[in-house]
């Protein structure tokens, strides 16, 4: 079982920059593939980026494509998600998900859990 909780949402100006953490229990972290999702009001669910549980492979969706990065530290089990030039259609609440096994995430339907969330509001 891992425990997922969100944080570094908030309120930023189109163009600006945020950085998301998501802390996870348990001292099997690096077995789990980590992923950033996000939800905006009346939207799915949408896959953002993924990393893998060595953090030497990610991927990313294309509207997030080279202005976000996913990292993630293995020994703080923590991974993080750097948003720059930040747009208010990334308006969204943004989710952790965690997967064991070999498999990257990148749909919804292939996380085995998920956190809280947090919020991230974008200004124009």
């Amino acid at each position: 079982q891992v425990q997922l909780v969100e944080s570094g949402g908030g309120l930023v100006q189109a163009g600006g920059s945020l950085r998301l953490f998501c802390a996870a229990s348990g001292r099997t972290f690096s077995r789990y593939n980590m992923a950033w999702f996000r939800q905006a009001p009346g939207e799915e669910r949408e896959f953002v980026a993924a990393i893998s549980r060595s953090g030497s492979n990610t991927y990313y969706a294309d509207s997030v494509k080279g202005r976000f990065t996913i990292s993630r530290d293995n020994d703080k089990n923590t991974v993080y998600l750097q948003m720059n030039s930040l747009k208010p259609e990334d308006t969204a609440v943004y989710y952790c998900a965690a997967r064991g096994g070999v498999t990257v995430i990148t749909v919804a339907s292939g996380v085995d859990y998920w956190g809280k969330g947090t919020l991230v509001t974008v200004s124009s």
